[in-house]
Order: structure tokens, then C-alpha cells, then sequence
């Protein structure tokens, strides 16, 4: 139930509460106006009335009384059969709008393609989706605990509930149409599964693992992850970078940071026949992209390439250049 039909259900909760008593409290009145009962026995003849139990009178009526009585009784009835009705509409409503949602947001993943799957939507997870989000990508959150996933949707996320080491709960996720994953799961068992079962299920994924333990790394890299991350390592060397290069650690972090910053870093490929391939670093540098390396394959970097150097489809570069210049380029590439 979310918060806003849980509120709706506690005003109602609380409208039918005053209803009951103003109406018990009526009642009261008129049987001691009318009758003049003491307030005890014109509130029980009050709600024996309401609940129609069918207890005898507490005392003989006369006709004034008898009118009062089967008005009460009317009453009763009518906030018994009123509030089976609220609480009736109020369960079919939840019922329906949650099969909406359901539906709305299963029709919004089933569009995907070329997106993001984040498996696990702890802090590291939801540090992950905000810079995905940041850079511009569409992702969808696996999870398979109810109040991580309501988190997710209140940041504004797709969710799938379910364990992301299904296949059947990957494939609701567009594993096969989307460009990477990152497990970030706090178990390197279930992370090993979920990077063995994305990778059968679409070979071209870029998969990026966390790892949690010293010798989970090699497991997840075997299991078929492209990248293994493990936070306490990563924490720990930025820490020292920090006290080595302070300054240059702090470049870095304001390059590939999302603030409003005049400059920035990107990773580009280039694609064959894309608008990278066969050009110079000489021509990109005229146009303000400053060619930093050129990545050729795994460990293979060509850094600082001269200006005559020419780019070959199936490579990358790792560039630096205004925010602005950056973005057209990577909406180009």
C-alpha cells in the first residue's frame, strides 16, 4: 500500500469513527429527551439498537419512543451497510490501482532498450542509478525486498520486484536489450549468479560486479563480469590519493562529478562509419576535445596521441573538454 491511498484509508478510517459516535450520541439524546432516561440506559438502548442484537427494551416505550427507536434502528443499519461498502471500494481500489502501476510500469520497461539494469538497490546501488541517472541513461531497478523497491520508485525509477539471479526476472528487466548491468548486491555468491546468467542471456552486456570479499574478484571476472568493484578497496585507494594528490585527486573527482562545472571528461567510441571514424586528434583538438589516451583493448592505452594520429573504428577515447562540447559530441557518436 503506498502512502497516499494508506492516508486516504486512515481519513475514512477516521470519518466513519465520528460518524458512529455522532450518531450514538444522537441517540442518547433523544431517548432522554423523549423517554427521560438516564444518559446509561439511553446510550445502551442506543447501541443495542444500532447493532441490532435484539435485546429487550430497557423500558416500555411509548409511541414517541418506539418512532425514535426504529429511526435509530435505520440508522444502524445504514452505517453498517455504509462503511461494508467504504471498506469494500476502498480494497477493489487499491487492488485495481495496483494492477495499474503494475501494468504501467511493465509496459515502460517492455519500451526499453539500450539501458541500464542496477541489481540491488542498497546505498551502493542507489549511489549507481543517481550518476546513471546524472549521465543521462535510462535504467531499470531489480530488487527483491518491497521497501528497497518503494525507494526506488520514489526517486523516480522502473522497478522489476524479483531475484535478479533469475532468469525469468532478468528477462522482465530487458537484460537482452539493455547496453550494461551493475550487481551491487551484498552477497558475492548471489552477485557470481546474477553476472553467470546475465552473461548467457545477452553476451554483448557490459557487466559491472560488486565485490565484497578479497577473493571474490577473480570468481565474478570468470563468472563474466567486465569490471569487478569492490567498494572498501576503491574507498581506500581515493582516501590515499587524496593524501598523496590532493589536488589531482580533486580534478578528477570535479571532471567526472555532474555539477555545473565549464569542463568534464567522457569515454566515447568510435563507431565504423561514425562521425569519429578516420578523423585526426588534431581536427578534435580544433574543435575544443582534447584527446587524453586512446584505448585499443584492455590495458592497451595510447596516451597523450599525437595530433596526426588518426582514429580507427573500435576504439575509444578517453577526452576532456567543456561540459557542452562533450555532450554534443557523445549525442554524435
Amino acid at each position: 500500500m503506498t502512502a497516499l491511498s494508506g492516508a486516504i484509508l486512515s481519513h475514512r478510517v477516521r470519518v466513519w469513527v465520528a460518524l458512529v459516535l455522532a450518531a450514538v450520541l444522537a441517540g442518547s439524546i433523544g431517548y432522554v429527551v423523549i423517554e427521560g432516561w438516564s444518559a446509561l440506559d439511553a446510550v445502551y438502548m442506543t447501541v443495542i439498537t444500532m447493532t441490532t442484537v435484539g435485546f429487550k427494551e430497557v423500558r416500555e416505550l411509548d409511541t414517541a419512543g418506539r418512532l425514535w427507536t426504529m429511526a435509530v434502528s435505520v440508522g444502524g443499519v445504514a452505517i453498517i451497510f455504509g462503511s461494508i461498502g467504504i471498506v469494500a471500494e476502498t480494497v477493489l481500489s487499491e487492488a485495481a490501482s495496483g494492477r495499474r502501476e503494475e501494468r504501467r510500469m511493465r509496459e515502460a520497461v517492455e519500451a526499453l532498450s539500450d539501458h541500464y539494469i542496477v541489481c540491488g538497490y542498497g546505498r551502493v546501488g542507489a549511489t549507481s542509478a543517481r550518476e546513471l541517472v546524472h549521465s543521462g541513461q535510462r535504467l531499470v531497478v531489480i530488487d527483491v525486498t518491497p521497501e528497497s523497491l518503494e525507494i526506488a520508485r520514489a526517486d523516480g525509477h522502473l522497478v522489476v520486484e524479483g531475484d535478479a539471479t533469475n532468469d525469468a526476472t532478468l528477462r522482465a528487466a530487458g537484460v537482452e536489450r539493455a547496453r550494461g548491468l551493475i550487481t551491487t548486491i551484498d552477497s558475492d555468491a548471489n552477485n557470481v549468479y546474477v553476472t553467470l546468467s546475465a552473461r548467457a542471456l545477452n553476451p554483448r552486456l557490459f557487466i559491472v560486479a560488486r565485490a565484497n570479499t578479497e577473493g571474490a574478484e577473480a570468481k565474478l571476472l570468470q563468472a563474466g563480469a567486465d569490471r569487478v568493484v569492490s567498494p572498501y578497496v576503491r574507498a581506500g585507494r581515493q582516501i590515499a590519493e587524496l593524501a598523496i594528490r590532493p589536488r589531482v585527486a580533486d580534478f578528477i573527482d570535479a571532471a567526472l562529478s555532474h555539477g555545473e562545472l565549464a569542463f568534464s571528461m567522457e569515454e566515447v567510441e568510435v563507431a565504423p562509419g561514425g562521425p569519429l571514424d578516420g578523423r585526426t586528434v588534431g581536427e578534435l583538438r580544433r574543435e575544443g576535445i582534447f584527446t587524453l589516451a586512446i584505448v585499443a583493448g584492455p590495458q592497451a592505452y595510447e596516451a597523450n596521441p599525437p595530433a596526426e594520429r588518426r582514429l580507427g573504428s573500435g576504439e575509444s577515447l578517453v577526452v576532456s573538454g567543456s561540459a557542452e562540447t562533450l555532450r554534443r559530441l557523445r549525442e554524435q557518436a
